[in-house]
């Protein structure tokens, strides 16, 4: 009888994946992060009638190019960015299922309300289409917010839990505090989770109004992104077993609400007390910082909170945002990814404690504590 130990049962990250503005792989998207490149292009009038002059695009993403023709012709682009980040973690290097990785794995994935893009076109089809039908029917589906979700684990056939998570650009943060307590519970024992957003016409004009307060327009300068990044879950010894290293372990995370902007700073400064506090951290022990990097006063009262409670230790910077751009309900998600990028690089010598925070203006704040792993060594 093998033995189990506590260590074996603690739960990691152990792969990951991500397709953003950097390109198509995760290789592209670590190399992003070593270089920090701008990747904003200029959009074309002729295509996007939108109220931007740029955007932060996923270069080259077409949905039958990449997922090919069979199942795809109504998907939508958000289904599509989604099911194939998660197809890119599934695979291992020779092309066949990542080992240890079966049908009973559960799917958490973070979104801000689906496809808004879909939800509208749908609801216009409904009132100047031909009659008797009006609309396509094979449409529907991209008009509820799970639907991602749901195509990932149709495509990729996860038949454990399947849940969709929505709460602004923390939405990553909290979808992995969700896969944790299904896996504490028993429900899943390994998940993918992680979070998906689109760029498009429709979210677009509702980013434009929402920015807009009177005659005072909120972050003038940021420039809207989208992409997709998901992650592995699983106990410590079930990545041992099947090949993997525990490259990430989640020592905690802690949230709260900000009516408005100026309760963000004592709202999440409340959060990483309690969030050092749980983990027995001290501040001096951060090495490495992965904030939101929102923009105007969201991002200042962010950089407040932080430095009251880290005081004058200055972890070193893990950006993100400022290249891919408002990727918002991905936006954590991304900063995980990050994290994980330089994790995997090697520049994560021994083990090392990266903060990953969110703020956002009524809304959800929080933040995460993650250990990387020491390079060269299993988890014991």
């Amino acid at each position: 009888m093998v033995s189990t130990t506590a260590a074996d049962n603690s739960p990691v990250i152990s792969a990951w994946s991500a397709i953003s503005p950097w390109g198509l792989d995760s290789a592209d998207f670590a190399r992003g992060v070593r270089s920090k490149g701008r990747t904003a292009v200029r959009l074309d009038p002729g295509e996007w009638k939108v109220p931007y002059d740029e955007a932060c695009l996923v270069p080259g993403f077409d949905i039958r190019s990449v997922l090919g023709k069979k199942g795809t012709r109504s998907m939508d682009r958000v289904s599509g960015l989604a099911v194939a980040a998660v197809g890119r973690l599934l695979a291992d290097s020779d092309g066949g299922r990542l080992p240890g990785v079966g049908e009973d794995t559960g799917l958490v994935l973070g979104t801000s309300t689906g496809s808004a893009q879909s939800m509208m076109d749908f609801t216009r089809d409904s009132m100047v289409g031909d009659r008797p039908y009006l609309v396509d029917p094979a449409r529907f589906p991209n008009t509820v917010m799970n639907c991602a979700a749901g195509q990932s684990a149709i495509w990729h056939r996860l038949k454990g839990p399947n849940t969709t998570i929505a709460g602004g650009r923390a939405t990553g943060l909290l979808a992995l505090q969700y896969a944790l307590r299904l896996q504490k519970a028993g429900r899943a024992e390994t998940l993918l989770c992680g979070a998906v957003e689109e760029f498009s016409t429709a979210r677009a004009w509702l980013e434009w109004h929402s920015r807009r307060n009177g005659e005072q327009v909120k972050d003038p300068d940021a420039v809207l992104g989208e992409g997709a990044a998901v992650w592995l879950v699983e106990r410590a010894g079930a990545a041992r077993a099947g090949g993997r290293r525990g490259m990430a372990e989640p020592l905690g995370l802690e949230f709260g609400f900000a009516r408005d902007e100026k309760e963000i700073r004592p709202v999440l400064a409340d959060c990483l007390r309690r969030l050092l506090k749980r983990a027995g951290t001290e501040p001096a022990g951060i090495w490495a910082l992965a904030g939101s990097q929102a923009g105007g006063a969201e991002g200042a009262q962010e950089r407040a909170a932080i430095a009251d409670v880290l005081g004058d230790h200055r972890p070193i910077s893990v950006p993100c945002a400022e290249s891919i751009g408002d990727t918002f309900a991905a936006s954590a998600a991304f900063q995980i990814a990050a994290v994980l990028a330089l994790a995997e690089s090697g520049d994560a010598s021994g083990e090392r404690t990266v903060l990953v925070t969110s703020a956002e203006a009524n809304g959800v704040v929080g933040a995460a504590l993650l250990r990387l792993a020491a390079q060269g060594h299993e988890d014991n």
